[in-house]
C-alpha cells in the first residue's frame, strides 16, 4: 500500500522544516548548547509541523537518526484526542521515574494536549512540578487556550505560524516534480491558497487530485474542491453591480443546483471584497457592512436564502420603495396629509406616545424597527413594494416566491403584524403577494440609482481580480 504524500515528505531534520525559522533556530541552539528544558509547548494551527518538529527534536536531543515513523522505546507518543488518555497519563506518572532504556532522555510527546480531561491534567501537573532529570515533555496543541495556566507556565512555549502561500507553493512544486505529477501553475496556486496555511492539507489535496485526473489544473481542483469557476463568480458580481436581480437569483440557483455551498460562495466574495477594502482604505463603510453580512452566511439558519437576501439587498440598495394606499377599486399615491394615530416603539421607552404619522412615515418607522429587532426579516421586507389598503391591511408585493413564502410563515407574519401594531396603536393584517410584473420597474429603479462612492455596490465590486480560494 502506498504511503500518503504528507507522510512521505514529512521533514526528518530541523533543516528540512519550512516556514518556522525562529523555532528552528532556537531549538537548534538549545541542542548545540545542550540546554534542554524539561517541558515544551508547541502550539499553532493544524498541519504546520508541530508533531513533526516534536519527533525531530526528540530524536535530536537523544542523538538518534530519524528516518521513518517507527516508534522508539524511549520516545513515547500519546494521542490525547483518543479517549482523553487518562489511563496513559496515570501510567506515565507512575513510570516516569524509570530511567530510559537506550537513550539519554525519555521523551513524552502528547499530541492534541488540549483534549486531556481535567483528571489527566492534574495527573500530568504533578509530574511537571518535579520532573526527573532524564524526562522531557513535548505538548502539541491547536488550542493552547484550553490548557490550564499551571501547565503552560511550566513549559517553554513555541508558536507555529500558518504556512505562507509561497512556501506551500514551493513544496508542492518540489513534490509534484519528485512524484512526476503533471500540474499547471494556476492549479498549484489554487491548491496552495485553498489549504489555508497547512502543509499537510496541501499535500493531501495534491494526493487526491492526482488520483482524480492525469493533470492537476485549476478546473480539476475547482471540481474537486467544490468551487465555482472564476467566470461564474465574476458574472455574479456583475449582476450585483448592475442590480440585475433576476440574473442574480438565477445564478445563485444554478450554483446551488451544482452543489456549491452558500458558505463557499460567500467566502470567495468576502475575500475579494476584503482586497477592495484594503485598496480603498479611505471610504469603506459600505464595503464593511456587506463584508460583515457575508461573514455571517455560514452561521445562518438557512445559508442559501440568507446569502440571496444579502446580495439582493446590496443590489437594490439605491432603489427607493414606492409607498401607496389603495382603495377597493384603484391604487393612488399616499397623500402627504393622510395620517393615522400611532404609539411608537422606542428602544428605551417602548410606550412613549409620539405625533401622528402618515403612511410613508409609518413604513419608514416599520423598516427601522425591524432592522434593529429582526434583521433577517428586515432584509426580506426591503424587497417588497408596500400598499396600504382599506381596513388596516398592508399588502407587500414581492418579485420572488421565496420572499412571499417567507413572510407567509405564521411566526414571521405574527412578528410583522405585532411590530406595526405597536408602532401605530392599531391592529393590522399583513398579506404577502407575488407579482412578477413589478420586476421590470424595480430593476430600472435600481439601475438608475447613483453610484458615486465606495458605499455603493458598483464601486465595491469594481476593479479587483476575483480568486477562487
Amino acid at each position: 500500500m502506498g504511503q500518503a504524500l504528507y507522510r512521505t515528505y514529512r521533514a526528518r531534520s530541523l533543516d528540512e522544516v519550512i516556514g518556522q525559522t525562529p523555532i528552528v533556530v532556537t531549538l537548534s541552539q538549545s541542542i548545540k548548547q545542550r540546554r534542554i528544558s524539561h517541558a515544551y509547548l508547541f502550539t499553532g494551527p493544524r498541519g504546520v509541523g508541530k508533531t513533526s518538529v516534536a519527533r525531530i527534536f526528540a530524536h535530536a536531543i537523544n542523538e538518534l537518526d530519524y528516518t521513518d515513523d517507527r516508534p522508539h522505546i524511549d520516545i513515547i507518543e500519546i494521542d490525547a484526542a483518543s479517549n482523553r488518555r487518562i489511563d496513559e497519563i496515570r501510567e506515565l506518572r507512575d513510570t516516569v521515574h524509570i530511567a530510559p532504556t537506550q537513550a539519554k532522555y525519555k521523551v513524552y510527546i502528547i499530541d492534541e494536549a488540549h483534549m486531556l480531561t481535567r483528571e489527566a491534567f492534574n495527573a500530568l501537573l504533578k509530574t511537571l512540578e518535579e520532573p526527573p532529570a532524564h524526562v522531557v515533555f513535548i505538548l502539541a496543541t491547536t488550542d493552547a487556550s484550553k490548557l490550564p495556566e499551571t501547565i503552560i507556565s511550566r513549559t517553554q512555549r513555541f508558536y507555529f505560524k500558518p504556512a505562507e502561500t509561497a512556501d506551500i507553493l514551493t513544496l508542492l512544486k518540489k513534490v509534484a516534480a519528485a512524484e512526476k505529477i503533471k500540474t499547471t501553475d494556476d492549479g498549484l496556486r489554487l491548491l496552495a491558497e485553498h489549504s489555508e496555511g497547512s502543509f499537510r492539507d496541501s499535500l493531501s489535496l495534491l494526493d487526491q487530485a492526482r488520483n482524480h485526473s492525469t493533470v492537476v489544473n485549476q478546473a480539476v481542483l475547482q471540481s474537486l474542491l467544490g468551487l465555482p469557476s472564476s467566470e461564474a463568480l465574476l458574472q455574479l458580481t456583475r449582476s450585483v453591480q448592475t442590480a440585475d436581480v433576476q440574473s442574480l437569483v438565477t445564478q445563485l440557483d444554478d450554483f446551488y443546483s451544482q452543489g456549491f455551498q452558500a458558505s463557499t460562495i460567500a467566502r470567495l466574495l468576502g475575500k475579494h471584497l476584503r482586497k477592495v477594502v484594503l485598496e480603498h482604505p479611505n471610504d469603506v463603510s459600505g464595503a464593511l457592512a456587506l463584508l460583515e453580512k457575508l461573514i455571517a452566511v455560514p452561521a445562518a439558519y438557512d445559508p442559501e436564502r440568507y446569502l440571496e437576501i444579502v446580495l439582493l439587498e446590496a443590489a437594490t440598495a439605491n432603489a427607493q420603495p414606492v409607498v401607496s394606499v389603495r382603495s377597493q377599486e384603484e391604487t393612488v399615491e399616499v397623500a402627504p396629509v393622510e395620517t393615522i394615530s400611532k404609539k411608537a416603539v422606542d428602544a428605551n421607552k417602548p410606550d412613549k406616545p409620539v405625533e401622528l404619522l402618515n403612511n410613508e412615515e409609518l413604513w419608514a418607522a416599520f423598516l427601522n424597527t425591524l432592522k434593529q429587532t429582526h434583521n433577517t426579516l428586515y432584509g426580506v421586507i426591503r424587497m417588497a413594494k408596500p400598499q396600504f389598503v382599506a381596513d388596516n391591511v398592508l399588502e407587500l408585493t414581492f418579485m420572488f416566491p421565496f420572499h412571499q413564502k417567507k413572510l407567509n410563515e405564521p411566526i414571521n407574519r405574527h412578528v410583522l403584524e405585532k411590530t406595526i401594531a405597536d408602532l401605530s396603536g392599531q391592529a393590522w393584517t399583513i398579506k404577502a403577494i407575488l407579482d412578477k410584473k413589478q420586476a421590470t420597474s424595480t430593476d430600472q429603479a435600481a439601475q438608475t440609482a447613483p453610484s458615486a462612492d465606495l458605499s455603493t455596490i458598483s464601486n465595491i465590486f469594481e476593479g479587483a481580480e476575483l480568486l477562487e480560494s
